[in-house]
């Protein structure tokens, strides 16, 4: 159902160096970029994260309350790509975890403040 989801930006250079390293994580790469923005995916038929600067010009500004959430197929993948994203620098929203019977997770937020979750639901 979800084909891709879109995060702000202010420093688009500092943003791709990010998700460039922690999205290879995940096997995802660059499917295509513009002067606006680049997108992320492991596959073009398969849901993307993009980084843009936003279309009014203005400043991009964090959400509240929206997440985008990350399925990996492990919990030490969880782990991984939490530890990961904090060696990149994001600031930690919740260590890795069991949250319920089947979801294990963990959250962060990038660079410009976007709240992120990996989780999986495997036992």
């Amino acid at each position: 159902m979800i084909g891709y989801v879109t995060l702000g930006s202010n420093d688009m250079q500092r943003a791709a160096a990010f998700y460039d390293t922690l999205l290879a994580d995940i096997g995802a790469k660059r499917l295509w970029e513009m002067d606006r923005g680049i997108c992320w995916g492991t596959h073009p038929e398969r849901p993307q994260l993009a980084i843009m600067k936003p279309y009014n010009g203005e400043a991009a500004t964090v959400g509240n309350g929206v997440m985008v959430g990350f399925y990996v197929d492990s919990r030490a993948s969880v782990d991984k790509l939490h530890a990961h994203a904090l060696q990149l620098g994001s600031q930690d929203e919740g260590a890795p975890g069991l949250r319920g019977d089947d979801f294990y997770g963990a959250y962060f937020r990038d660079l410009d403040g976007n709240k992120l979750c990996c989780f999986t639901m495997a036992k």
